[in-house]
């Protein structure tokens, strides 16, 4: 909570303000039954209809007060919400973007959707209730009790008398509903995360007739939203018949002490029914503050969740320069690394790539080939060994210098719903003419020029109103347009046809000349031409060198060139 806070202090101001105006239209509201009650005790007994008139229009006048100023105050509390949930969004959303790929995966993707929206929601619900009811509600309760001292002290206690009561329920209620909201929130995040994998993989499902399967999966999903919710929302419903409860037993008494009075001749009849009116004041503000605590809980829970990504420290702290003289453009030496920290997904991995020259990784699916640019691009640190970047350790780079030396593509890289042309672009300020050359580099210019509105095209979400192919070189016309020092492409012509795949080579051979390569592949015929292969294993090299030397040296290699090209021989394709 203590974080949120912090982001209230802008608007410090506003909240004054607000509270101001709040304060003097709650005010307002408070006077009405103490005038009512001297009008029927004082005034309507002497038979002055002027001055029942009178006090009649400054009722009437308290009332206007009352509501335009709590309509204004309202207002302020509106936007001071919207504020405040805004810049917590944006900062969730930039700590998010700057979460290392370790920190993202030990917390999860759908925990973070849940976290930026429902999250951010309870959040904006609560500052913008405890504005509105917060301040209103406890200056009802506080400034009733106050008026009913002064009209009659004995009536009071009693009234006083049920407060300790309603306070230990509020206490005990509240202690016991911010778990069950945070427990609450993990399940959402289970929720989201089953919607997400069921859009993402609508084609599948439906290709292998598993959506009853899936829904039901959905539904056991949502049956424990839902029980987590109705478990949360049965204990904080316990306020509202408890508070009733005990202010309707203090009300029953206050009649009855206030009969034995008023029989006594010490009281007055206009008194017992400001009273009452008083009462049933007290009563709203003892709801309301019920649903405070309520949302309260809401937002205690959701604003722990959010600091817990905020408050997170960098993962991959920038080192002191590290540099050694070198001819080698990329160099790993002896580098192992661990997700889990459990067993090695990489083990003693060495190379070098002088500028200009081509890598090619090959190896069964999970051999850890997208692993090792991952460590290059610093996605994650390596536990053990060096990785250089021109005589340069990684982690001596600044993101904003390491990021822009590479141009890549994912093996599960993805296409926003905007133009071809901003989906190329990516925010560069690139030029008609680069994007244009990109594209034909990247063998996707003949189906862009094939479009009505060519560069201007709208893709769908994921670019799924474009074919395998047509993806696949959009996000390698992407990666080339920004001219890289180092292009990786990890397993991204997997759905281009043979001589596609071999113009785009050739093209990137000819364009990219001091461009140095990494090329990860499933099939001999996209890599066989590099200057350097590695071939992987359970983590490990098996075999490194040029393909000749790997058909020579590497069993692993030769059977796997042996059952895609029959005897092994170098393809002769030309771009």
């Amino acid at each position: 909570m203590k974080k949120i806070f912090q982001y209230l202090k802008p608007y410090l101001w506003a909240m004054a303000l607000g509270v101001l105006i709040k304060f003097t239209g709650t005010v307002m509201d408070l006077f009405l039954p103490s005038i009512l009650a001297h009008v029927i005790d004082d005034v309507a007994p002497t038979g002055n209809v002027r001055m029942v008139i009178f006090w009649g229009v400054v009722m009437v006048i308290c009332a206007i007060i009352a509501v335009s100023f709590n309509i204004i105050a309202n207002r302020f509390a509106a936007r001071v919400a919207r504020d405040t949930t805004r810049a917590v969004r944006q900062d969730l959303y930039d700590k998010i973007t700057a979460l290392s790929c370790g920190q993202v995966d030990s917390i999860g993707i759908p925990s973070l959707i849940s976290r930026i929206t429902s999250d951010t929601y309870n959040i904006h619900h609560m500052i913008g209730m405890i504005q509105r009811i917060g301040i209103r509600a406890p200056i009802l309760l506080l400034g009733s009790i106050i008026i009913t001292l002064f009209m009659d002290w004995r009536l009071a206690l009693v009234l006083i008398g049920t407060i300790p009561f309603m306070a230990a329920v509020v206490f005990y209620i509240t202690r016991k509903g911010i778990p069950l909201y945070t427990a609450l929130q993990q399940n959402v995040d289970k929720l989201v995360r089953v919607v997400r994998e069921n859009a993402v993989g609508i084609r599948v499902i439906k290709a292998l007739s598993k959506t009853e399967y899936e829904k039901n999966r959905f539904d056991g999903v949502n049956r424990d939203v839902v029980e987590k919710e109705t478990t949360a929302g049965t204990v904080m419903a316990v306020t509202n018949p408890m508070m009733n409860l005990l202010l309707n037993l203090g009300m029953t008494l206050t009649i009855l002490v206030g009969a034995y009075l008023v029989n006594a001749g010490v009281s007055e009849p206009g008194t017992i029914l400001g009273f009452t009116s008083y009462f049933t004041i007290i009563l709203g503000a003892v709801m309301a503050i019920s649903r405070i605590f309520v949302n309260l809980s809401k937002g205690s829970a959701s604003a722990n969740r959010i600091a817990f990504v905020l408050d997170m420290p960098e993962d991959l702290q920038l080192m002191a320069p590290d540099h050694i003289d070198t001819d080698d453009h990329i160099l790993f030496e002896n580098v192992s690394f661990s997700y889990l920290k459990q067993k090695d997904n990489l083990k003693n991995i060495s190379f070098s790539l002088k500028k200009g020259e081509t890598l090619g990784i090959i190896g069964s699916t999970g051999c850890g080939k997208t692993t090792v640019v991952h460590l290059l691009m610093r996605l994650y640190d390596r536990d053990k060994g060096t990785i250089r970047i021109n005589g340069d350790d990684v982690r001596s780079i600044p993101y904003e210098k390491l990021h822009t030396m590479f141009g890549v593509v994912f093996q599960n890289d993805v296409l926003f719903a905007d133009t071809i042309a901003e989906n190329i672009s990516f925010g560069r300020d690139l030029t008609m003419e680069e994007m244009e050359n990109a594209a034909r580099w990247a063998q996707a210019e003949e189906f862009i020029e094939s479009q009505d509105a060519r560069f201007e095209h709208e893709l769908t979400i994921r670019g799924s109103n474009l074919s395998g192919g047509q993806r696949q070189r959009l996000l390698i016309s992407r990666a080339l347009a920004g001219k890289p020092d180092i292009l990786i492409l990890d397993d991204s012509s997997s759905a281009l046809d043979y001589r596609t795949d071999a113009a785009l080579r050739g093209a990137i051979r000819e364009n990219f000349e001091n461009t140095t390569s990494i090329i990860i592949a499933q099939r001999i015929s996209s890599i066989m031409h590099a200057d350097h292969i590695l071939v992987l294993e359970n983590g490990e090299a098996i075999g490194y060198g040029t393909h000749d030397e790997l058909m020579e040296s590497c069993e692993s290699y030769r059977e796997i060139s042996r059952s895609q090209m029959g005897d092994g021989k170098k393809e002769e394709v030309t771009a």
